[in-house]
């Protein structure tokens, strides 16, 4: 599927102009490599992608690691012993750096939901949980020096004994980009605004992103909720009035949507507050 978006998209770049297009490969190229992986990001590097869309946490020892769960994920890890690992699985923040390369991480498993969606994925064995800091190095390997880097701290205000606190993770993101130079290059976002706070306070050179999504399995924005949103840091929808007003109070200068929740008025408002819209996740060119 990635391949098919990536020819339609170079086809709107031709007639719009490629500054229109930023093609950004999700957790790497998931739908045909391990997804949050080395070979993953290799992949995604091949097929041209113009930013490597990724998700971070923080170690025990406080490395800045590649995965998307909060969490240990079953239906991708598999142990030392070489089973899938069944729930409760332990917490990123709970393993140190070397305590989590014991897992595997190269496959999807069998007969799950998550195989069938992708079914193209390739198989691999051996493929450990790489450090932020091994991206950065695998970009640089491949003499790649305009890819972008979208980085989004997973991080919840409803689970906070499952990952370090906003500000220590912020920092340590933010040392680690400082580290590889890679001010100009990355785009910081998440779901829970709090540690965008600390990277613009701390770091308004480089680019944050306002994540919103207002599903049933997760609302991060909750406007018509009696009790304030946890997520937003402290910018309430009742006093702006709309998320794209929201996201430009609290002072990114990109918004982020689901494209379920995008419509054409909010798509001219954000652009009339002077915001860049990146939407996820877009996977059919009817959508697109």
């Amino acid at each position: 599927m990635l391949l098919r978006i990536a020819a339609f998209l170079a086809g709107i770049a031709a007639m719009t102009g490629a500054a229109a297009i930023d093609l950004q490969g999700h957790r790497g190229a998931r739908g045909l490599a391990p997804e949050n992986t080395l070979p993953g990001f290799a992949r995604a590097l091949e097929v041209g992608v113009h930013t490597l869309e990724l998700d971070v946490g923080l170690t025990k020892d406080n490395a800045v690691v590649v995965h998307h769960d909060l969490r240990l994920n079953p239906d991708i890890a598999r142990g030392p012993d070489g089973r899938w690992l069944v729930p409760p699985t332990p917490a990123i923040r709970d393993l140190t750096y070397r305590e989590l390369q014991r897992y595997d991480v190269g496959r999807i498993r069998p007969g799950s939901d998550y195989a069938r969606r992708f079914r193209e994925q390739r198989k691999m064995d051996g493929v450990r949980i790489p450090t932020l800091e091994s991206v950065f190095e695998l970009a640089r390997h491949a003499r790649n020096d305009a890819v972008r880097f979208n980085i989004e701290i997973k991080i919840s205000p409803v689970e906070p004994e499952a990952t370090a606190g906003p500000d220590e993770m912020a920092r340590a993101v933010l040392e680690t980009i400082r580290a590889a130079g890679m001010e100009k290059r990355v785009i910081v976002q998440s779901f829970d605004w709090r540690p965008l706070a600390v990277i613009r306070r701390e770091a308004p050179e480089i680019a944050t992103a306002c994540l919103t999504v207002q599903r049933d399995w997760l609302d991060n924005i909750g406007a018509g909720a009696a009790q304030d949103s946890p997520w937003t840091a402290g910018v309430r929808f009742r006093d702006h009035g709309s998320v794209p007003r929201m996201v430009k109070a609290f002072g990114c200068t990109i918004w982020s949507p689901s494209g379920a929740d995008l419509d054409e008025a909010q798509v001219r408002e954000a652009r009339a507050l002077g915001l860049k819209i990146i939407v996820w996740t877009v996977n059919e060119p009817a959508d697109v």
